[in-house]
């Protein structure tokens, strides 16, 4: 089949075809040219009549293939088609019963071969899974995953910890049959109130921390980060037993009360303000009602707020006396015990406090900035989302993890999906940052790095990873932050998007493995063309034309781009593409 070079350009040799015929059958496969000491591996591009055209893409040498060509075939070479023998150390081990070795699908090229990689070296990265709607993207999730957990009979992954965020519920019967395999569990979570095949999402009110606030409440200025964290500190004052507790309530009060009286407003605008925080913010020692005592007699704080005939508050001296007395109180230290839960009510309550602190009853412009995380909370606390963060019982965050990925006996639960397709987009994304966040706090924390990992894969992740205000408020992007540090602590992430033009640039560009279906839109195949110097123009011209269920595999866990056909998933994701016939016609 193979004559003499006719030329060498770049990478690109063109020889001679000496059979005269253009079998295009040969497309795709890969060629030898044998120099002394090593092997030079090319792809067949294409084939007329007069020429076979080969890109130059590795060397063999010593039975190990290498990514990249450092010298270039003598001009009477004679190239061959590559051997079984050699193919392997391309596609990978094809004894894919191993435990090392992560079985893709078959290769679309070469009849009873399949394709595989280490497996290490494909889940210890975070990776990326990109594809338009009906490629066959959720089929290909669900494939992998079936395979790393039913491939091998002897060997079981018992000790993976992976959490699949299931955006439209597809994989929710997917992994069923996990449970009949020996030390293999699969857990869900629910979004759906009053569901009873699977336990509801939930997270403590008492997990949140200032970052977790600031998601769920949509903080949109730096300045409203000290008010949620004057908000977690009131917070765990007031629900500790602590009696120092009601000292540093009317502490609060009363320096919000004294900033009223110098605010240098007509008596009457003072005493309805005095009145409308009193109202709504008192302790015993500081209400309406508390007795102020002078020489003669005894008045209530009220009383003391009353206005006279011309015009002033008739004991504005005393009123002053009563709250300096109180707001010049020596709050020592107090000692929280930090196994202590409370509610979204109690955060609510503390918000309110954290606002009086901050000056924004008697000033208009930080009543505005702030006021609007109360509205939040307060919406949330009124809806049926107060269900997700129910929490009767104290659990250390470590304790919660641990039992996330266990089964009621103890036993450990490999796989857990946690279907969001109940709950609208905005608040879903603010769940999956809380958790995620949660395991990543977890796996940083652990003695022995790396020993516990985690993987959390994101359907739909181009909802949730995104280029928002996460940095201009936080200062970090709790997913592009994973990407850049996770992996030495064993936090791994995986994006499975149909758009991966909409999701974080940074997160994407941490990826190092990537399976990508047919993708159409001309922006997202610029991204995967700009993700490895591997994937060509004639590599995307494949990606446009790929069959639903084949993809392109590439990154450092795979020696070169590789086309796969992926076995259908048992059982399959719930997403099938609509028969029209079996609706319209039924």
């Amino acid at each position: 089949m193979f004559g003499k070079i006719i030329s060498l350009i770049g990478n690109t040799i063109k020889v001679e075809n000496a059979s005269k015929i253009p079998d295009t059958n040969y497309i795709g496969f890969h060629v030898i040219f044998d120099e002394q000491n090593h092997k030079i591996v090319g792809e067949i591009v294409s084939i007329t009549a007069e020429y076979v055209e080969i890109y130059l893409i590795g060397e063999i040498s010593n039975g190990t293939f290498s990514n990249g060509v450092l010298k270039k075939p003598s001009y009477n070479a004679i190239p061959r088609i590559i051997y079984k023998s050699e193919l392997e150390s391309i596609l990978g081990s094809q004894n894919y019963l191993e435990k090392k070795n992560l079985l893709f699908g078959s290769s679309p090229i070469y009849k009873d071969y399949v394709v595989t990689c280490d497996i290490s070296g494909f889940f210890a990265n975070h990776f990326a899974i990109i594809g338009n709607s009906g490629a066959g993207k959720s089929c290909g999730v669900a494939r992998i995953l079936q395979n790393v957990f039913y491939t091998s009979s002897t060997e079981i992954p018992a000790q993976a910890h992976m959490c699949l965020f299931d955006a439209y519920g597809e994989y929710y019967n997917t992994f069923d049959d996990m449970d009949k395999v020996p030390n293999l569990h699969f857990k869900k979570y629910t979004t759906q109130l009053n569901f009873g095949n699977a336990d509801l999402l939930t997270i403590p009110a008492y997990f949140l921390g200032v970052d977790d606030l600031a998601i769920l409440l949509g903080a949109s200025d730096p300045g409203q980060i000290p008010v949620l964290q004057k908000t977690l500190d009131l917070v765990r004052i007031f629900t500790s037993q602590d009696p120092k507790a009601e000292e540093y309530k009317n502490n609060i009060i009363s320096k919000c009360i004294l900033e009223i009286l110098s605010s240098g407003k007509t008596a009457s605008q003072l005493r309805d303000q005095i009145m409308s925080v009193l109202t709504s913010y008192h302790t015993p020692t500081i209400n309406l009602e508390s007795n102020i005592h002078q020489p003669g007699y005894d008045r209530t704080l009220r009383q003391c707020l009353n206005i006279d005939d011309q015009g002033k508050l008739n004991a504005v001296n005393l009123v002053v006396d009563f709250f300096q007395k109180h707001a010049h109180i020596d709050i020592e230290q107090i000692e929280l015990n930090n196994e202590n839960p409370y509610t979204l009510q109690d955060l609510y309550y503390a918000l309110e406090f954290a606002l009086i602190n901050e000056g924004s009853l008697v000033s208009d412009l930080v009543f505005e900035k702030n006021n609007i995380l109360k509205s939040r909370l307060s919406s949330i606390i009124n809806s049926e989302k107060i269900n997700y963060f129910s929490f009767n019982e104290y659990i250390s965050k470590s304790d919660f993890v641990e039992q996330f990925f266990s089964t009621a006996s103890g036993e450990p639960v490999q796989l857990v999906d946690i279907n969001l397709s109940f709950i609208d987009d905005k608040f879903a994304k603010s769940l999956v940052k809380i958790y995620t966040k949660l395991f990543f706090d977890y796996t940083t924390t652990l003695e022995n790095r790396g020993s516990y990992s985690i993987h959390v894969l994101l359907e739909e992740a181009h909802r949730y990873v995104q280029n928002d205000s996460d940095y201009h408020i936080l200062g970090y992007n709790i997913f592009d932050r994973i990407t850049k540090e996770g992996r030495k602590y064993g936090m791994i992430l995986g994006f499975i998007t149909q758009r991966p033009n909409e999701l974080s640039k940074t997160a994407l560009s941490q990826c190092s493995n990537f399976v990508v279906f047919r993708l159409f839109y001309p922006d997202d195949l610029q991204i995967v063309k700009g993700i490895s110097s591997n994937v060509t123009d004639d590599t995307l011209e494949k990606i446009k034309t790929l069959h639903p269920g084949m993809g392109l595999v590439f990154g450092t866990a795979f020696k070169i781009p590789l086309l796969v056909q992926f076995t259908l998933p048992n059982p399959l994701p719930v997403s099938t593409s609509l028969q029209i016939e079996s609706v319209w016609y039924n």
